[in-house]
C-alpha cells in the first residue's frame, strides 16, 4: 500500500513545522523539517566563513557535510552536522539568512532532495518547507499552502526568540523575514508557491488549537475518511 504523505508548504514564520510535528505526532506519521537540512547547509557555510552567495566555496563544502536525522524520546526532530547535534544551533537568526541564500542554488537543492523523497519513500511522511508540494513531492496525497500575514508571522517567530535572545527587536525580525520572503518567493529555482493542487490555511485569525484542527480536518479528509 501506498504510503501517505502529507506536504506543508508556507512562507516563515506561517507555522508549518509546528503545526507539521503536532500532525505528525497526532496521527503516527514520521516528520520531516526540509528547513532545518538547508538551515544546516547555511550553518556550515558561516562557519567555514565563506558569503552566503559564494557558490563557488559552497560547492567545495558540499562534499564535506553530513547531515542525520534523529528523534528523541519526545519525537521531536534532531539534525546532526557531521555528527554534532546543531538543532539549537541552526534556529539563529544569522543561519536563517544563510539557508535562504543557499537554497536558492540548485546544487543545494540538488544535494537535499534525494534524502528528502527517499524519506517519504521509506516512511508515512508529513514534510515541511517550500517547495514540498511544488519539486519534493508533487504527488502528495495533501498539499495544503500555510500562511498568515507578515506582522503576525514575525510576532509568533518574535516570541520564539525573545526566549534565547533578550534583546532581540521586533522590528529586526520583521525586517529580515520580509527580505526572506522577498528572496523565497523570487528566486528562479523551487521559488515559494502554492502547488496549483494545493488547499489553502491562512493561519493570521486563528490560535494554534484552531489551527491545528483545521490542518487535521483535512489529513482526516484525505487520508483517514474510507
Amino acid at each position: 500500500m501506498e504510503n501517505k504523505s502529507i506536504a506543508l508548504d508556507g512562507p516563515s514564520g506561517a507555522g508549518k513545522s509546528t503545526l507539521a510535528k503536532r500532525a505528525a505526532e497526532h496521527f503516527g506519521l514520521i516528520y520531516v523539517d526540509t528547513g532545518a537540512m538547508y538551515r544546516c547547509v547555511g550553518l556550515y557555510v558561516l562557519r567555514n566563513g565563506f558569503d552566503s552567495k559564494d557558490i563557488d566555496n559552497i560547492l567545495k563544502l558540499l562534499p564535506e557535510i553530513k547531515l542525520e536525522m534523529s528523534y528523541d524520546a519526545g519525537g521531536i526532530q534532531r539534525m546532526f552536522l557531521n555528527g554534532e547535534d546543531v538543532t539549537e544551533a541552526i534556529r539563529l537568526p544569522e543561519v536563517s539568512t544563510y539557508a535562504s541564500d543557499v537554497s536558492a542554488f540548485p546544487q543545494v537543492r540538488d544535494f537535499l532532495l534525494n534524502m528528502q523523497r527517499e524519506m517519504a519513500i521509506k516512511y508515512n511522511v508529513v514534510m515541511d518547507g517550500r517547495d514540498i508540494g511544488t519539486v519534493v513531492l508533487p504527488n502528495a496525497g495533501l498539499k495544503v499552502f500555510i500562511t498568515a500575514k507578515p506582522e503576525t508571522r514575525a510576532k509568533r517567530r518574535f516570541d520564539e526568540l525573545i526566549q534565547k535572545i533578550p534583546n532581540v527587536k521586533f522590528e529586526d525580525v520583521l525586517a529580515e523575514m520580509n527580505i526572506r520572503d522577498a528572496n523565497d518567493s523570487n528566486r528562479a529555482v523551487a521559488p515559494l508557491k502554492a502547488a496549483d493542487d494545493s488547499i489553502t490555511l491562512d493561519t493570521s485569525d486563528l490560535n494554534f488549537e484552531e489551527s491545528f484542527e483545521a490542518l487535521c480536518e483535512l489529513i482526516r479528509k484525505v487520508h483517514y475518511d474510507g
